[in-house]
């Protein structure tokens, strides 16, 4: 078996279109999709990846504001700026660009920002509403691998589902979106013991750990559908994933690349979340 290539690249660009078009029928009815990104500093990975979404912002016809402040602005400076977006009425999403400097507390950051305005879906409230199975803003990335499951007909229902890593961006929303979905989720970490001989259990496996060619075919059950959320640079400076494709591929039924699998559509995944807190 050789396993087929989920083309993060090609979905996104499918789902940007039926977004443009959504964006124009607002358009009609007076609202023009607005999102605002907060950059503070000079991170060089941050600027790239804000430049990325204001031209996915461009794309879809969405009114897109760069806000961009130096790394010595104050924390109360920077909470006065979200406090003034979320009263705008010309912007429906704020996006604030992580890391911020090391005297700025980031959940004091996120919790100031409006949940009917955090497109990250990273508010408390948003969280919570995930965790109990209402409609809530949910995370890009978890939304976009979502997305591409159901691009592959892959039905959850029944299916093991291991998630390597844990933090609140990709990991635990992403195991709490499959059980909600009805898979049976195992979520391991870098404390698990024997991390191979549960992720060949797995049906679907996810791994989202940040280190480089870390997963080989020796964790990978035949048949599974592998997902590489790893986006990491190689002894050459090359951007990898986390899973050894060519390796991985022979065994998996259905396989993510890096880069043009999960990336892609994690701003893909932005732009919707803009879109419906607009049409909301």
């Amino acid at each position: 078996m050789v396993g087929q290539i989920i083309d993060g690249k090609a979905i996104a660009t499918k789902k940007k279109r039926e977004l443009s078009q959504t964006v124009d029928g607002l358009k009609k009815e007076g609202v023009t999709p607005g999102l605002a990104v907060i950059l503070v500093g000079n991170d060089p990975a941050s600027q790239t990846y804000v430049r990325n979404k204001q031209k996915a912002c461009v794309e879809i016809g969405m009114h897109s504001e760069l806000i961009q402040y130096d790394e010595t602005i104050t924390e109360e400076f920077l909470l006065n700026t979200i406090a003034e977006l979320n009263e705008d009425k010309n912007i429906h999403g704020i996006l604030v660009q992580l890391p911020l400097p090391n005297h700025i507390n980031p959940n004091k950051v996120i919790k100031s920002i409006d949940p009917r305005k955090d497109v990250d879906g990273f508010h408390p409230y948003n969280v919570g509403k995930l965790v109990i199975g209402e409609e809530s803003f949910v995370p890009c990335t978890p939304l976009g691998i979502i997305e591409m499951l159901e691009e592959i007909g892959f039905d959850l229902t029944g299916k093991h589902a291991v998630v390597i890593g844990r933090s609140t961006i990709v990991g635990k929303p992403m195991g709490q979106l499959l059980l909600n979905k009805n898979a049976t989720v195992t979520y391991c970490h870098s404390k698990t013991k024997d991390l191979p001989s549960i992720t060949r259990q797995a049906d679907l496996l996810i791994s989202a750990i940040g280190q480089p060619y870390e997963i080989t075919a020796d964790y990978v059950k035949e048949g599974a559908v592998v997902i590489d959320v790893g986006m990491n640079r190689n002894e050459h400076g090359k951007l990898c994933g986390d899973v050894l494709f060519d390796e991985v591929k022979q065994k998996a039924s259905y396989i993510t690349p890096v880069p043009g699998g999960v990336g892609p559509m994690t701003i893909t995944m932005l732009l919707a979340n803009t879109v419906k807190a607009a049409k909301l």
